[in-house]
């Protein structure tokens, strides 16, 4: 029974998602690194264990909003939700999501102590993020705004809180950093926006793919990762032209993640059954944190 349990819950927060969250503190140490700030890992781990616990209370959140909408009917294409596959109820989901919330305040609480207030209003954001993308009264997710917020608090939130945290200031080059991470993440969110076009437009879940078409949602698949890899040759173009940027050429490294980026994109721009794009979901997580990794790697080695 309680291995059961143990898998339902691990099913919950769909851990396939996660190596997504890490990647904005990833970049945001590297960045930091490479404007020669020390390395904290108090912070780092702490930073990491806020971004990790805000993608699963968005997950749960997720989970039950739909379940409440009646989103995630019998012919859902994705993986598995708990709550409308009757695995737990929507107490129980409640109850998850409260408690991911407290210890998430806990340790978000500790960092505003180290950073200032400014963390406490951004953590609230994020908090309140995660609940509405589609809950509350009006849900984000159904109205083309979730890439915006994706964007916004995977990217340039994830990855300028991180690295601010670690030196104590705001450079250019987190903001630049900012940008490839917001791209990939997005991509993810628009994969499965994608896959879902058919049940989300029959759920009245008004997503850019569904008000847009499906045409659109590949493109913005593709623009997405495009974006992420200019912005590595852009800085390093602009070190070149005189830009007081910290940046080398092994800034470029993210440039070795193209292989594993481009049978991504195939899949997406072919036709065929949409649970095909269950893979790729996955797939562009895990592209998502090897960019991240090779970014940050060669930020911070150019210093």
């Amino acid at each position: 029974m309680r291995t059961a349990a143990t898998r339902t819950w691990w099913l919950a927060i769909r851990p396939a998602t996660l190596p997504a969250s890490a990647s904005g503190v990833v970049v945001g140490l590297g960045a930091a690194l490479a404007t020669g700030a020390p390395f904290r890992p108090d912070t780092a781990l702490g930073c990491l264990a806020v971004a990790l616990l805000l993608q699963v209370c968005a997950n749960l959140a997720n989970d039950l909003s739909d379940f409440r909408r009646g989103a995630d009917g019998p012919t859902r294409l994705g993986p598995t939700r708990v709550a409308a596959a009757g695995l737990v109820t929507a107490r129980q989901l409640e109850i998850a999501i409260a408690v991911v919330i407290a210890v998430s305040c806990v340790v978000g609480g500790w960092l505003v102590l180290l950073g200032g207030p400014a963390l406490m209003v951004l953590g609230a954001a994020a908090i309140l993020a995660a609940l509405a993308y589609t809950g509350g009264p009006f849900p984000y997710g159904y109205h083309g705004l979730g890439e915006l917020f994706v964007f916004v608090f995977f990217g340039l939130a994830a990855v300028i809180g991180t690295a601010e945290l670690q030196s104590g200031q705001v450079e250019p080059l987190y903001v630049l950093a900012a940008i490839p991470v917001g791209a990939l993440t997005t991509a993810i969110l628009v994969v499965n926006n994608l896959r879902d076009t058919t049940t989300d437009r029959a759920a009245g879940k008004r997503t850019l793919a569904v008000m847009l078409g499906e045409d659109f949602a590949r493109a913005e698949y593709a623009a997405c990762l495009v974006v992420a890899w200019v912005v590595p040759v852009g800085i390093v173009a602009a070190r070149w032209f005189g830009a007081a940027l910290p940046a080398s050429p092994l800034t470029l490294l993210p440039l070795l993640a193209v292989p594993v980026a481009l049978p991504l994109w195939r899949v997406v721009l072919a036709d065929g059954d949409p649970r095909r794009l269950n893979r790729v979901l996955r797939g562009t997580a895990r592209l998502t944190l090897v960019f991240a990794l090779l970014f940050a790697f060669g930020m911070a080695a150019s210093r």
